[in-house]
């Protein structure tokens, strides 16, 4: 350890995430892991970290922190007001914050979640081989609250960090290209078309578990529930009330409810930034 950080302002949820701890299902261990990985490979490169090093991860409300030393911090993801010791510092690009001083990434102006990555990362002890923060399973540290003392690894030295990358923007629109199946025949046809056409936003109830959507229930051509079969990420679960829910990076490792599409991975970043009432579409992908 190289130094630590005391969180001032914990925010909404602030987690430990890193790449999470896949490969751990059949022990009922969901993936975990940042919900928008390409945020948190970046915010890391441009601290000067390997990709996998743990961050924090900050939700809808954003949160501030004290280093004991000098470090340097990388602000992305969610766009967000920053600021060291209440001056104005730069969003999206390295920060050089002096020992002592308190940096606040405040609330996004577009997005949910943004990520601060630490010279050195969060360096927590991992558990199964991660340091992330595991909602469903309670695995890795608690989500953060104000005062608690992070530790942080030792920075090593590099080439010089570039001073600015493009970040992409938050989905106005959320598109989910989705493979249908494997229970897509536990729905008639006009609930799959209801799946590709309807009119779908985002629910205030998704979290790291799961993204729901508000919007038309999808008509049921099998009666009854499943028994409990393996669930992976991107799955749409349909629950009794129609919704679809798409799980995320916490999602349990198993569930009852048939699943009628599995969203491409590589679409889930976007899911992890999209707020409360962003529109949600779904279509057919390979």
């Amino acid at each position: 350890m190289s130094g630590a950080l005391t969180v001032v302002r914990a925010g909404a949820l602030t987690t430990v995430q890193d790449a999470g701890r896949p490969g751990h299902a059949h022990l009922g261990v969901p993936r975990s892991g940042a919900l928008d990985a390409p945020a948190r490979e970046l915010a890391n490169r441009l601290a000067g970290n390997p990709p996998g090093a743990a961050v924090l991860e900050t939700t809808l409300t954003g949160c501030a922190v004290r280093p004991d030393r000098p470090v340097t911090i990388v602000v992305g993801g969610a766009p967000c007001p920053v600021t060291v010791d209440g001056r104005p510092a730069p969003w999206g690009a390295p920060v050089r914050v002096p020992a002592g001083a308190v940096l606040d990434a405040g609330p996004p102006s577009a997005g949910l979640r943004s990520y601060l990555a630490v010279a050195g990362g969060v360096a927590v002890a991992p558990v199964l081989g991660s340091r992330a923060t595991d909602l469903l399973s309670g695995l890795g540290p608690a989500p953060l609250t104000d005062g608690t003392v992070l530790p942080v690894g030792r920075a090593h030295p590099g080439p010089a960090l570039p001073a600015a990358a493009p970040w992409p923007a938050p989905p106005a629109a959320l598109v989910l290209p989705v493979r249908l199946g494997p229970r897509a025949d536990w729905f008639t046809a006009k609930g799959v078309r209801t799946l590709l056409t309807g009119g779908f936003t985002v629910s205030v109830h998704s979290n790291r578990i799961g993204l729901r959507t508000e919007g038309p229930a999808l008509e049921r051509a099998a009666e009854g529930e499943l028994p409990s079969e393996g669930m992976v990420l991107g799955a749409v679960q349909v629950p009794p009330d129609g919704r679809p829910v798409v799980f995320l990076h916490d999602h349990p490792t198993t569930g009852g409810y048939p699943v009628i599409a599995v969203v491409r991975p590589a679409a889930l970043a976007a899911a992890a930034q999209a707020a409360p009432g962003t529109p949600v579409r779904f279509t057919p992908g390979r």
